[in-house]
């Protein structure tokens, strides 16, 4: 038992539900549970908080922001009697005042939350199931229900030699108090993409290696153009590529690639390995309790977010499926209520919005054009670039577009992406579209603010049956 974060009785050997793992899926099951009235145990290992305030999400952001910040005074000559430059000065004080922000956060929003349920025991340690419950430190805690939300790890990818390179993760590329010269990020999601562009903004070379496309899952057109703006950034942009291998040299790191046929070879001071996460499902004692693992190591679940052994729920990035902070709470809270009100609520993500910290942002909810297309939709679409969008031209900053995909039979908006400045604020407008059942038609006759990023929504839904750049400004 830590004391700092304890709360209850810490001789109950009993709970309602036992929830094991402290990050923000933890803690939303384990106060949606108290709430409900339940005694909890809050089984943690590690730092409380899990991925994202310590390491994830808020790190990552702020570093991007400040990154944003260099290039915004860079670019002020966009606007004619401007002129601006900045720099990093100190890396060291950039990474403490991270440091500091993710400090503060983890108080307030996890360690200083505890006291305040009295419901919730927090239990510091490395939990096993044991067919009744849990063991934790070789004493057993005993539970009716059972979740599991222990968060996900970077993986690896299947490269010779890559475990005995010195490679930085999204976590200790964090870290590091001095700013690499040079680096190759591996991977071209979210985090790569994101990554990449916050070290090259900040003065570091950087190329980015992928074997598929940027951020493969967005719209064609979106990763298209984001890996020219991400070049535009200084950005070495390798994709369609395989990797052959890789080690350490005097000067830091060589990676063999193949392309078209053909080896090359890159060189860095550091590789940052960005291609995907991994379900932290190993050393709890699943399988052998019958909790059923996909190939990636997830636990499965169906929309009950229930296991294949009774009593045992599981929510978040353990799961392998919609690794976003907010779904993990999300799928956490139906874990809790279903569990102890007989397992009523569905898990639904066919609006679920989704995020890409680059710049500009990419966005978006719903359905492709091909995924739309794979599920059986008979698809139109429609497609507007910012520089259709009077926010963009004020700002003279007209990176991006915005694409909508509806069913052609019933008008329905189907999904939407944006790729801009702002798009990240501006995705949920078209998240409500979807989940209440929007049609193009109506989105393009609804009233939106004008010099607004989110205006472009309106813009590309009138797109589908009239000429946008034939328009005045708010007509239509």
């Amino acid at each position: 038992m830590n004391d700092c974060c304890a709360t209850n009785d810490k001789s109950k050997k009993g709970y309602d539900v036992a929830v094991i793992g402290a990050g923000s899926a933890g803690f939303s099951a384990a106060i949606t549970a108290a709430e409900q009235g339940a005694n909890v145990a809050l089984i943690g290992h590690g730092m409380i908080g899990g991925t994202c305030v310590n390491v994830g999400c808020v790190p990552s952001k702020t570093m991007i922001r400040a990154a944003e910040a260099l290039h915004g005074a860079r670019v002020a000559g966009r606007f004619p009697g401007l002129e601006g430059e900045a720099n990093v000065v100190d890396w060291g004080r950039l990474i403490g005042a991270k440091d500091d922000l993710v400090g503060t956060l983890r108080q307030k929003k996890y360690i200083d939350l505890l006291p305040e349920y009295n419901g919730v025991a927090y239990v510091e340690g490395a939990a096993r199931l044991n067919g009744q419950g849990v063991v934790v430190n070789g004493a057993a805690f005993s539970a009716d229900k059972i979740i599991v939300a222990t968060g996900a790890s970077p993986g690896l990818p299947d490269i010779p030699g890559i475990t005995d390179v010195p490679y930085l993760t999204s976590t200790t590329a964090l870290e590091l108090t001095d700013q690499p010269a040079s680096l190759m990020v591996l991977g071209g999601g979210y985090i790569g993409c994101e990554l990449a562009q916050m070290f090259a903004r900040a003065g570091t070379k950087v190329t980015l290696a992928t074997r598929s496309r940027l951020l493969p899952e967005a719209e064609p057109e979106i990763s298209e153009a984001l890996t020219r703006y991400l070049m535009d950034d200084g950005i070495s942009v390798l994709t369609g590529l395989s990797y052959r291998a890789i080690k350490a040299n005097e000067n830091g790191i060589e990676l063999t690639i193949e392309r078209d046929g053909r080896p090359e070879l890159l060189k860095a001071q550091h590789v940052l390995v960005a291609t995907g996460r991994r379900p932290n499902s190993a050393g709890i004692g699943l399988e052998e309790a019958g909790v059923r693992l996909s190939a990636n190591g997830g636990i499965v679940v169906d929309d009950r977010m229930r296991t294949s052994k009774p009593g045992v729920y599981a929510a978040g990035d353990v799961t392998g499926r919609d690794q976003f902070v907010y779904m993990a709470a999300y799928g956490a809270k139906l874990a809790a209520l279903n569990a102890l009100n007989g397992d009523s609520l569905a898990y639904d993500h066919s609006a679920m919005p989704w995020v890409v910290f680059t710049d500009p942002q990419v966005a978006g909810v719903g359905l492709s054009d091909a995924a739309a297309k794979a599920a059986g939709f008979e698809t139109k679409t429609s497609v507007v670039p910012l520089d259709q969008v009077p926010r963009a031209l004020a700002a003279r900053d007209t990176r991006g577009l915005i694409k909508l995909v509806a069913d052609a039979e019933t008008d329905r908006l189907l999904g939407a992406q944006i790729l801009a400045p702002e798009g990240a604020d501006s995705i949920q407008t078209a998240v409500l579209a979807i989940k209440h059942g929007m049609t193009v038609k109506v989105l393009g006759e609804t009233i939106f603010p004008y010099l607004t990023t989110v205006e472009g929504l309106k813009l590309a839904a009138q797109g589908f049956g009239k000429d946008v750049a034939k328009l005045s400004c708010c007509a239509g």
